[in-house]
């Protein structure tokens, strides 16, 4: 089990000073101070998240997006590579401008799930397991099914699909991949898969901010 500490000033929500002592990881986990540490880190990784998609050239330039990237998509591209390597790019380019467009679908999502974490929550945290894990077994799916309406839109709106189909007419490497027929990608499998890199590459990025930052909060002594 890891046990942390919280020691000296800390600096919560619109930055009163709150003064502690040193507490055990059990103590910390009852606390109000405890859960208000938590969603105030997840409130920056949120906001760091949100800047980043609300960017279209710090979406692009960010490698945990694609790590997130679908298996099936990144076959996808890597058939696209072979045919029609411009292609690539602007289908990346209009998943980012989806990225921007989703931003206001997921923010009060991913809030409202911290705003509901409680000390159990942070039990869980302080025995291992990261906040960010808790956020997305609370919000995942849910924000999958919340943005993919709109990132069909986006997709469909720049006709990304269709150009896709007309590259890969006569291709035989992709089959269904995507529930088409005929080598045809799905529209809505293609959204799906882009939503799913959306709501994965989020999470990526908030998870790395947590890594970074807890210890200015949480200090580990050993487990």
């Amino acid at each position: 089990m890891k046990k942390y500490i919280i020691a000296a000033a800390l600096i919560i929500g619109t930055g009163a000073v709150i003064t502690t002592t040193i507490h055990s990881c059990s103590t910390l986990a009852s606390t109000d101070l405890g859960v208000s540490i938590i969603k105030k880190l997840l409130l920056n990784g949120i906001d760091k998240g949100m800047g980043i998609y609300s960017n279209k050239e710090a979406f692009l330039q960010n490698n945990m997006v694609d790590k997130a990237l679908p298996k099936q998509l990144r076959d996808i591209n890597s058939t696209l590579e072979k045919i029609a390597p411009s292609l690539v790019a602007k289908e990346r380019d209009y998943i980012a401008q989806a990225a921007a467009y989703t931003v206001n679908t997921s923010r009060p999502i991913l809030e409202g799930a911290v705003s509901s974490l409680t000390s159990q929550d942070v039990k869980r945290i302080v025995d291992g397991t990261t906040a960010t894990q808790i956020l997305k077994e609370k919000t995942s799916q849910q924000l999958v099914a919340a943005i993919a309406p709109k990132v069909d839109e986006k997709l469909n709106e720049y006709g990304i699909v269709k150009t896709i189909n007309t590259a890969l007419s006569g291709n035989n490497l992709l089959g269904n991949l995507l529930g088409g027929s005929n080598n045809n990608v799905n529209a809505g499998g293609l959204s799906k898969l882009a939503s799913e890199q959306l709501v994965n590459g989020l999470f990526n990025i908030i998870e790395d901010y947590e890594h970074q930052n807890s210890k200015a909060l949480l200090g580990p002594l050993g487990k």
